[in-house]
Parts: C-alpha cells; sequence; structure tokens
C-alpha cells in the first residue's frame, strides 16, 4: 500500500492581475505530492513560478497574486478552504518556511534572537524566560557559534549564513513535520552554502521532516533529493525518482537544466558519478 501523501497540491491556478485588468494564469494545473520523511526538489528556472507556489501552500501570497482554482491539502485538511484562526495552527507548528534572503524576514531594528523567542511565545506560550532557553538550545542545535552573542545580535551584526541559521533554527522551533526551503543557500558562498544546507540535512534526518526543496541548481539537489520535479513557465513538466530523471531525462527543460549543471559543476554532476552523488 502507498504511503499517503503528508501533502497534496491539486489543479492549482495562480495568476496576477491589477486594478485594471487579469493577467492570463502563471501557475497552471499544477499538481504535487510530498510524502512522509521524503526530500522533493522543485526546480526550475528563474520566474518560473517556484516562489509563488511556497508561498500560495501556506496562504501568504499577496495581491497581485491570487489563487483562482484548484486545492492544496496537508494532512487530508485543505488549506486554501480553512479559516484563519486553523490556518495559524498550521503554520510554523506544522508547515515551516525558510526563506531565500533572511535580511528580508528579519526585523533590521529588533536583536535575532528575540525574534526568534517571539515566535516560541506565540506559538507555543512560552514565557520569555522559557522562549529565551529555548531559542539558545535552537541556535546550538544548527550549530550557531557563540549563541548568547548571536541571540544578542542584530540582523546586520551577523554574516549572511549565520542569518540563515537563524531562519533555519525559527523554523524547527515548533517542530514542524514539513519544511519548505525557498533557496535558501542561493545568497551564500560556495563553502558557506554547503554548511547550512548540511545543517538543513541533519536537522531533516535527526527531527523525521519532510522537505521542499525550491532551487535553480539541479546539480545541488541531485545530491540529496528522493524526487525531482521539474517546473517550466508555471507547470510541472517532469517529476520521478531523482536516478531516473537524471539518467532518462523526458522533457526539453530537464535536458536544459541538466546541461547547465554539467557546464557550471562538472565535477559534481555527471551522468558517469550520478549513483556515487546520490548514495
Amino acid at each position: 500500500m502507498e504511503p499517503r501523501e503528508l501533502l497534496k497540491i491539486e489543479n492549482l491556478e495562480i495568476r496576477y492581475r491589477t486594478d485594471e485588468s487579469p493577467s492570463s494564469a502563471v501557475i497552471s494545473r499544477f499538481n504535487l505530492e510530498i510524502f512522509p520523511g521524503e526530500t522533493l526538489a522543485l526546480v526550475g528556472e528563474s520566474g518560473c513560478g517556484k516562489t509563488t507556489i511556497a508561498l500560495a501552500i501556506l496562504r501568504l501570497l499577496d495581491f497581485p497574486g491570487q489563487i483562482i482554482g484548484g486545492k492544496i491539502f496537508y494532512n487530508g485538511e485543505n488549506l486554501l478552504a480553512l479559516p484563519e484562526k486553523r490556518l495559524r495552527q498550521i503554520r510554523w507548528k506544522e508547515i515551516a518556511m525558510i526563506f531565500q534572503e533572511p535580511a528580508a524576514v528579519l526585523n533590521p531594528l529588533r536583536r535575532v534572537g528575540s525574534q526568534v523567542a517571539e515566535a516560541l511565545r506565540l506559538h507555543l506560550g512560552l514565557d520569555a524566560k522559557t522562549a529565551r532557553q529555548k531559542t539558545l538550545q535552537l541556535f546550538a542545535q544548527v550549530s550557531l557559534a557563540e549563541a548568547p552573542r548571536c541571540f544578542a545580535a542584530y540582523p546586520h551584526e551577523l554574516s549572511g549564513g549565520m542569518r540563515q541559521r537563524a531562519m533555519i533554527a525559527m523554523a524547527i522551533a515548533c517542530q514542524p513535520k514539513l519544511i519548505i526551503a525557498d533557496e535558501p543557500t542561493t545568497a551564500l558562498d560556495v563553502c558557506t552554502q554547503q554548511e547550512v544546507l548540511d545543517c538543513l540535512l541533519r536537522l531533516k534526518h535527526e527531527m523525521g521532516l519532510s522537505l521542499l526543496f525550491i532551487s535553480h541548481n539541479l546539480a545541488l539537489v541531485a545530491k540529496f533529493a528522493d524526487r525531482l520535479t521539474i517546473m517550466h513557465q508555471g507547470k510541472i513538466v517532469e517529476v520521478g525518482a531523482t536516478a531516473e530523471v537524471l539518467e532518462r531525462p523526458r522533457h526539453a527543460q530537464t535536458c536544459r537544466l541538466s546541461e547547465a549543471a554539467r557546464r557550471f559543476s562538472p565535477e559534481s554532476f555527471s551522468t558517469k558519478g550520478i549513483s556515487h552523488i546520490l548514495n
């Protein structure tokens, strides 16, 4: 018997509109499934709608974005039909998101630790002292060096990698079942990318999480994704087990992404080396 999906998107349609006139759908007939404990990579070119999908799952898509059709089921509940009160119970506690650029999420005028602690107090009902202790524990869990200093620091006083680790700490704080990681390493240098990625994958396995990892870099996700979903111009064009998609791509967009990956990262992405990458 097949495992029941944790998240299922059915025929999702999204458009962007202005006050003058609606545009055509930018996400069309979009279907996606994520199973418990798996890592699914959503890969596509910039502007194809990957982040739009991530925001739609949590109903964080703002105007001019508009969901005009479809359903998004989480554990059997249609997120698009839930009242806001129930949706707030699911956000962060059940489904958390790591954004591409932490500086755009963290308040520059507030200390980093206080922002993570506030999330704990809001979602878990912790008092200030307990929330601080829990935040320091989370910082240690994500290997954020000098946790007390980082707790008291403002976002601009931390490096990009440290800010991203703080966002990972916030994402795992309520022990969600699913984490959506929206290109979490894109703004980082190569060494820091690998450190942050290793941290995220370690936590994923330790906590038994499901992971939706969004990226434009096929070579990056080939190393760890259980399944690949290839997206192009608002649609899914190919999906399957990672090794199968990489070794026998069926769509032209998959071939283009594969060729780009081989061109820019030949040492880590080759047909000959796929088995090594996936083991």
